[in-house]
């Protein structure tokens, strides 16, 4: 970078200095995954320079030869990664690809049916904060007291509500979706059928997670989480989602361009098709299979220390822990492990006590430690790290006789942490493991 170093000095420091934090921190958060070189670089190509308003070959600019080759491969990898007849590789990322999806098919104040965000939903599938749930009617679906999607309560809801789309997706939500009881309830009430496979899409296309192609009528995904590609997003329609409407890849055209957005990111194309390509690959299938051995194995041990995990245990590549026995804010676990190096995100949690601005839950996976050759053996030893890093700080909010009203207090919960005398002795141990296992 140094072009970068001559122009702006400020902008290059900070840039090197989050370089560094990555190097020397585990990667721990579900929805962040570390790209390769390959799609770094295509990502600061010389594509940023051009705009293609417009799909390939119907552009409304000149100069677009190269950038539709670009596009229709992308589009085509897409196609025969997940098995769909229809994919569009323009939307800018997840949120405004599920938005182009409802315009295209719902007006303002019909109904949604999607995943509670205190059940492990997103907030782009109705939430009360959110567009989705302003613009449209949202009816959302729970998990049960297991930490399990109640189908029987989804049916119930959606009979009687008649939503116009109902969403099959997680955030936060660690087991396996159940794609064929959801095209059941969906085709009872005439309802769209959309998979938002954002977290899941790595794991279905190396064979390691259900895929929803035979079930959903589309299919969103994210690109940047076990994918391993740039902040993006495509949307797919399938077979099943034709055949329920002979225009819906019209419909989705028109809502992307010129519905909702402007010119496409070119670089994020490119980025996208070489991370497509590198998915078809057998080492990113062991890659994936490495990920769900870490977070099974991840999920055993956090239980061992007692930790209470919501559903008890995962089937993916994320692990939910519910901290209410621990008697600890996720926040303050969450500042606590980011101190060490092990960055996680507190994460609300289904009939939390808390506000969700200060759940009793931490969220954490595992695509980007095993990216960096993180396997069995090291897990083991990370988990062990969580539950020193946790128990210390616990037992200093006691010593402190700190409550958990008082916890919500930012500078409160820095007492705690400055207080815990064993956090730096853990920061040197990760730091050791992080050389061991660099970015590569």
């Amino acid at each position: 970078m140094n072009n970068l170093k001559k122009t702006d000095k400020e902008v290059y420091n900070l840039i090197k200095k989050e370089e560094e934090r990555q190097k020397n921190t585990l990667m721990m958060i579900p929805s962040e995954n570390i790209a390769s070189k390959a799609v770094l670089e295509a990502l600061g190509s010389c594509l940023t320079n051009k705009y293609a308003e417009g799909y390939p070959g119907k552009r409304y600019y000149q100069g677009n030869v190269f950038v539709d080759q670009i596009e229709n491969l992308a589009v085509e990898r897409a196609k025969k990664l997940f098995g769909v007849p229809y994919a569009n590789v323009q939307p800018y990322s997840g949120s405004p690809a599920n938005l182009a999806i409802y315009l295209a098919l719902m007006k303002p104040g019909e109904k949604i049916m999607g995943l509670s965000l205190s059940s492990g939903g997103h907030l782009t599938h109705g939430a009360p904060a959110s567009f989705t749930g302003k613009l449209f009617q949202s009816v959302p679906y729970h998990v049960n007291q297991k930490g399990l999607i109640d189908y029987e309560e989804l049916k119930k809801i959606a009979l009687k509500e008649k939503p116009k789309i109902i969403i099959a997706g997680i955030t936060a939500y660690s087991r396996i979706l159940n794609w064929k009881k959801f095209a059941e309830i969906a085709q009872q009430v005439d309802a769209y059928l959309v998979a938002d496979i954002s977290h899941l899409a790595g794991l279905i296309v190396a064979g390691c997670y259900p895929s929803p192609k035979n079930y959903a009528d589309i299919i969103m995904t994210t690109t940047h989480k076990t994918l391993r590609g740039p902040r993006g997003a495509i949307i797919m329609v399938t077979n099943k989602g034709i055949k329920k409407d002979k225009d819906l890849t019209n419909k989705i055209q028109k809502a992307v361009f010129p519905g909702l957005q402007g010119g496409p990111h070119l670089n994020n194309i490119a980025a996208i098709a070489v991370c497509l390509k590198e998915a078809q690959t057998l080492k990113f299938k062991k890659y994936i299979q490495q990920v769900m051995k870490n977070a099974k194995i991840l999920a055993e041990e956090l239980k061992k220390y007692h930790f209470n995990l919501i559903s008890g245990g995962t089937d993916s590549h994320l692990v939910l822990v519910d901290l209410r026995n621990k008697n600890i804010l996720g926040n303050t676990a969450a500042e606590a492990l980011e101190e060490v190096g092990i960055i996680v995100n507190r994460n609300a949690i289904f009939n939390d006590p808390n506000p969700p601005f200060y759940p009793s839950g931490l969220r954490m996976g595992t695509p980007g430690i095993t990216t960096r050759g993180i396997k069995e053996k090291e897990i083991k030893l990370i988990a062990k790290w969580i539950n020193e890093t946790i128990e210390d700080v616990q037992n200093t909010k006691e010593k402190l006789q700190i409550s958990l009203e008082q916890e919500k207090d930012k500078q409160v919960r820095k007492q705690i942490i400055n207080s815990t005398t064993s956090l730096k002795k853990i920061n040197k141990e990760v730091k050791k493991l992080c050389q061991k296992f660099p970015i590569r």
